[in-house]
């Protein structure tokens, strides 16, 4: 029996190790994967870039900062991009169904990342399907002034609602909407108003969970007509493959919202807006949405 005993012991050892052995060796490939993940994504240390022009971490330098992000200095589908109806050739007998929006309400968080203000769907928002191919709403944020140009003009704010695939390749697709300063107040940011000032001039990655749900349709609402392109994410690492939806419609915002979405970063930039990068002979289409709503 002790003979036994042992011969089984011995077995149990080698499996063990050699078990072991396997999870060192499969180790790298999984924290590889983890880190090409985290590279596709939108940066979230904001301490490492700026937007102040002609700094050594400002928008022309990002891409030599670090390696991952040479997209940003070198490649050649960047965004933001100057748009105009005039270019794409608009034609208002288009069809809809290029872009199904299917957006609910639900429970989000507010984060100040440092460069802007991000609110975070912990709950399913909806999504909206690009040519076929559904991506799952995963948070929005501002920029000011706005990023895209349309026909020669930046606009006062630019919201940005991040979408990714479904897929087991996970891609982006982005959809924004352009706001000029008006008399009339924006109802989203009027809702988040109490909790952006709860995080504001707070570390970066200070969040706050907001009381209710979060209704994604408000900022949209009534936009039917969008350009769309293939660009890029507008912040390290710059990661091509974007495809970005820009509202035609213009909405309005107070001076007061735009003030308080600056402020409450507190990063030193008047602006959080990447300047316009080359088209590089990209096309631009211009669709309808459906439902317009």
């Amino acid at each position: 029996m002790r003979a036994s005993s042992s011969s089984n012991d011995g077995v149990i050892a080698a499996v063990s190790f050699l078990l072991l052995l396997l999870l060192l060796l499969l180790l790298p490939l999984h924290l590889g994967a983890i880190r090409h993940a985290r590279a596709q994504q939108e940066t979230d240390d904001e301490m490492e870039f700026s937007y102040r022009r002609g700094d050594d971490d400002g928008p022309e330098r990002w891409g030599l900062i670090r390696r991952d992000w040479a997209a940003c200095s070198f490649g050649r589908r960047q965004s933001p991009i100057h748009l105009s109806a005039i270019a794409a050739g608009y034609d208002h007998r288009r069809r809809p169904g290029h872009l199904l929006r299917s957006y609910h309400p639900a429970a989000a968080s507010l984060v100040n990342r440092g460069h802007d203000i991000m609110v975070r769907f912990d709950g399913d928002a909806g999504s909206v399907v690009v040519d076929g191919e559904a991506y799952r709403l995963r948070q929005m944020h501002w920029h000011s002034p706005s990023e895209h140009a349309v026909d020669g003009r930046r606009y006062d704010l630019e919201l940005h609602m991040l979408h990714q695939s479904e897929t087991h390749d996970g891609r982006y697709a982005v959809v924004a909407q352009l706001f000029d300063i008006g008399h009339r107040r924006d109802a989203t940011l009027d809702m988040l108003e109490p909790y952006i000032r709860r995080v504001a001039n707070k570390r970066k990655g200070h969040e706050v969970e907001i009381y209710g749900d979060v209704d994604p349709r408000w900022p949209v609402k009534g936009s039917g007509v969008y350009y769309r392109y293939t660009g890029s994410f507008t912040t390290p690492p710059c990661t091509e493959g974007i495809t970005w939806t820009v509202s035609r419609k213009v909405r309005r915002v107070s001076r007061q919202q735009v003030e308080l979405l600056r402020e409450a970063v507190h990063d030193g930039a008047r602006r959080n807006a990447r300047p316009l990068q080359e088209a590089n002979g990209r096309g631009v289409g211009v669709y309808y949405c459906w439902p317009n709503a």
